[in-house]
């Protein structure tokens, strides 16, 4: 029987698409408040220095995944340029980032429907929003990318809506009275220190861009990718800042909100009242359900990458379904670890969900190193210095600038997913006499 691969169906704009679904476009709104008052009044200027954080992982993303064209992303580049067994802990540390994101998707979608009906048991919601959920993505990736681009289209149209009301209430004299102002952006009570803590806040809203690169083998021609990555992060970034800007022009304390942890209903409210609080809040629900859809997918064919390469019980997360091509084992199960969103709090895994990210934004930006200045001797010319060498040496501290600021918390839960890893590793090369390294990459045509 011939093998059941992804479907080559995703275009570049389908592509970026699942990239902002998956980094979900109103979060700005949410974070303001935090983001303001670490700041000391300058959102937009925390954005900026988060993108250009991120710029520089993903020049990386873009340079491997054109060497390594496949779905398993960081995973996959770091056990080809270094070694399977460090690939294997990449992949999962990753996985903590991937796996756990649809679930706190699911937890604000209930925390949203429970806000309107509170008499309504938590279970409801979360089981249906994952079963729906669940369904299109088994259904296929052209469903999942189409559902999502209109809820991201809605998304960027009540910003743009709400850019256009913020003009209007400045004009008007609210905030700073005029959008033609640097104080969003500058001014006398700024410090360094504090725009790098609110970009540590700012910069996981950037996280999705990276798990573009899980759909590899399904675009309908992988030399799209890089476009695909620089192209979400940068659209993406510019989305953040000008919701910053003009949120922070509007409001340029926080003394005029009555909950900062969360001012996305307040600024609705403020700005056009409230029926576009209510438009405001269906975009944010629209937004979190793209997000939800982007992240259960590629988690999914993290999963079975992994499996296919052996590193997980191939009969089942290898599987594809022969009729939707979709790795439908991995989507259900996914589902299932989703509706833990069941339970009351769910604050320490959202907070663990960036050292993930970080573990493989730190080894993609040194597979680039050891894949192209070491394998290939690339650094014989001042350019291939520059895209080998010191970009991603330069994406690398950057991303080191982030983990000095990662809540304990956060390090304690990571380091005891990687023990549990190690000895997951231990099991399969030792106790199942199996090694790691006879694994290797398949390309897919």
């Amino acid at each position: 029987m011939e093998n059941v691969t992804l479907k080559r169906s995703l275009g570049l704009w389908a592509i970026v698409g699942l990239g902002l679904g998956y980094m979900t476009p109103t979060i700005a709104f949410d974070t303001f408040g935090i983001v303001s008052k670490e700041t000391n009044g300058v959102v937009p200027l925390a954005y900026i220095t988060a993108l250009t954080v991120m710029l520089f992982t993903a020049f990386s993303y873009g340079k491997m995944v054109q060497v390594f064209p496949s779905a398993g992303s960081a995973y996959t580049y770091t056990r080809e340029t270094m070694s399977p067994h460090l690939g294997f802990i990449v992949g999962w540390a990753a996985l903590l980032d991937y796996i756990l994101l649809p679930m706190v998707n699911a937890l604000i979608i209930r925390l949203y429907m429970e806000s309107i009906f509170p008499g309504v048991p938590a279970w409801v919601w979360v089981l249906s929003y994952v079963a729906i959920i669940t369904m299109v993505n088994i259904w296929g990736i052209g469903k999942t990318s189409s559902l999502n681009s209109m809820l991201v289209l809605f998304a960027i149209i009540l910003i743009v809506v709400f850019v256009v009301l913020a003009f209007i209430k400045l004009s008007q004299g609210m905030g700073q009275g005029t959008i033609f102002t640097t104080e969003p952006l500058f001014h006398a009570n700024v410090q360094l220190g504090a725009v790098l803590t609110g970009a540590t806040v700012v910069c996981f809203s950037f996280i999705g861009f990276d798990a573009v690169t899980m759909y590899a083998e399904e675009a309908v021609d992988q030399k799209i990718m890089p476009k695909a990555i620089m192209l979400t992060v940068f659209i993406g970034g510019a989305i953040f800042f000008v919701t910053g800007f003009f949120a922070q022009a509007l409001f340029p304390d926080i003394s005029s909100f009555k909950v900062t942890d969360d001012t996305l209903p307040e600024i609705g409210l403020y700005v056009g009242g409230t029926l576009f609080k209510l438009f405001l809040i269906a975009g944010a629900f629209a937004a979190t359900a793209a997000s939800g859809l982007a992240s259960h997918s590629s988690v999914s064919r993290l999963l079975y990458v992994m499996g296919r390469n052996g590193m997980l019980p191939r009969k089942l997360f290898g599987y594809v379904h022969p009729k939707f091509r979709t790795p439908a084992f991995n989507v259900v199960l996914v589902g299932i670890i989703s509706l833990l969103a069941i339970t009351p709090s769910l604050e320490l895994v959202t907070s663990i969900i960036n050292f993930g990210a970080l573990i493989a934004f730190t080894f993609v930006n040194l597979s680039v190193i050891a894949h192209f200045v070491f394998r290939l001797k690339r650094y014989k010319t001042g350019k291939d210095l520059f895209s080998y060498l010191i970009m991603p040496v330069i994406g690398t501290g950057l991303t080191g600038v982030l983990w000095s600021n990662l809540h304990l918390d956060a390090l304690i839960g990571g380091i005891a997913w990687i023990v549990i890893g190690l000895l997951y590793m231990v099991f399969q090369t030792k106790i199942l006499k199996t090694k790691i390294s006879d694994f290797h990459f398949e390309e897919v045509g």
